[in-house]
């Protein structure tokens, strides 16, 4: 089961990263927030994650996909806050 909680705790994780990702010019800060990512995914509601990962294992977990599976994250988990 997927609590409000759990998804409003994920949006505000998910969402204050992505708008320091998007803006950042530093590659070490972006991965430090890659890896802050992965580790989140790693313990959050596995109901969530499977909700938000549409079946890809590697989402929110890919380097080169990563800017893209961040604000679709953020986009999907706000959709589900209404």
């Amino acid at each position: 089961m997927i609590t409000k909680d759990s998804i409003e705790t994920a949006y505000s994780f998910l969402h204050q990263k992505q708008r320091i990702y998007v803006h950042s010019t530093l590659d070490w800060q972006k991965d430090d927030i890659e890896m802050a990512i992965a580790g989140y995914v790693d313990g959050m509601s596995h109901e969530l994650y499977d909700y938000i990962c549409g079946g890809r294992a590697d989402f929110l977990r890919n380097h080169r996909r990563f800017q893209e599976d961040i604000t679709k994250a953020v986009e999907i988990l706000e959709k589900m806050l209404y």
